[in-house]
């Protein structure tokens, strides 16, 4: 998928995010805030990270005020200490005050994918490993999250299923159905069906592992299996397609796989799906020229 975040996707997140919290009107600081107060606010980490979500934060401030100034301080995908100044946002008060919490809503969350992602990267340094993100992802945010993954420095799998087919548990079991050979079968019909795909296996034994290979697939997921089954796998293989490794995969493991040799790819869900936002502060200071 492309690394990149489209604009004109980001700006109908945006009005959507706004919409969901304002409602009919910011009661608070419609109250509280003079109409044209300036103000500048300061995103500051408060524990170090990776950064990650700073365009859509500037969509957000620039939807409320066409005027605000957006600076960035720091590079998406860079590390940042605690105490680092993540951004500065200039304009109208009330704007930076009700764009708030939707701007950090998404600088922590994806700042939270890209700082664990950092970490299973590093798992695998020195060896030829990538990790991959997964389709675990949250509905309507998966630009968001698989950006935030790359950012993290790992390789995103297929955006969605439109663009790879992927043979998995349920797809064997329906094929099955109709006699042995269901693998070959599948990955036959797909090849024919959609020609320019490349194909992915889901094998959960070696006897899958050996159909998929003779079929010619590019990939084949090893799921769930031990790292004694991985090496059994790899040599039957036999460098005949590339071997991703998935399910109950934790960090802890990571290096252990990687260290095997011939695994291409590690899949972690847990990327997308099992993340603590960073904690990421809006300092707002009154513009002394207001």
């Amino acid at each position: 998928m492309s690394t990149t975040l489209n604009d004109t996707a980001l700006e109908n997140l945006v009005k959507v995010a706004l919409a969901e919290d304002i409602g009919s009107g910011d009661a608070t600081t419609l109250s509280t805030v003079p109409e044209h107060l300036k103000a500048t606010a300061v995103f500051l980490a408060k524990e170090d990270c990776v950064c990650a979500g700073l365009p859509i934060c500037e969509k957000v401030f620039h939807e409320l005020d066409q005027h605000s100034k957006f600076t960035a301080k720091v590079e998406e995908g860079d590390f940042c200490p605690k105490g680092t100044i993540l951004a500065v946002v200039f304009g109208n008060a009330q704007s930076i005050l009700t764009g708030e919490r939707t701007a950090l809503n998404y600088l922590q969350r994806m700042s939270g994918i890209a700082t664990t992602t950092k970490k299973y990267v590093d798992e695998t340094e020195g060896s030829k490993t990538r990790i991959l993100d997964t389709r675990k992802t949250t509905p309507g945010l998966r630009m968001l999250e698989k950006y935030s993954v790359h950012m993290g420095g790992a390789t995103n799998h297929r955006f969605g299923l439109f663009d790879r087919v992927m043979i998995k548990d349920n797809h064997r079991e329906l094929a099955a159905l109709n006699g042995n050979g269901g693998i070959t079968r599948s990955v036959n019909a797909a090849r024919e069906k959609f020609p320019d795909l490349e194909i992915e296996v889901e094998a959960d034994n070696l006897d899958e592992v050996k159909e998929a290979a003779e079929a010619g697939v590019e990939y084949i997921l090893l799921d769930n299996m031990s790292n004694d089954e991985m090496k059994e796998a790899i040599k039957i293989i036999d460098g005949r397609s590339q071997v991703e490794a998935s399910g109950g995969i934790t960090i802890e493991r990571i290096a252990s796989i990687a260290a095997i040799g011939g695994v291409d790819f590690i899949s972690v869900g847990a990327l997308t799906h099992c993340i603590k936002s960073v904690d990421i502060s809006l300092d707002i200071q009154i513009d002394s020229n207001s």
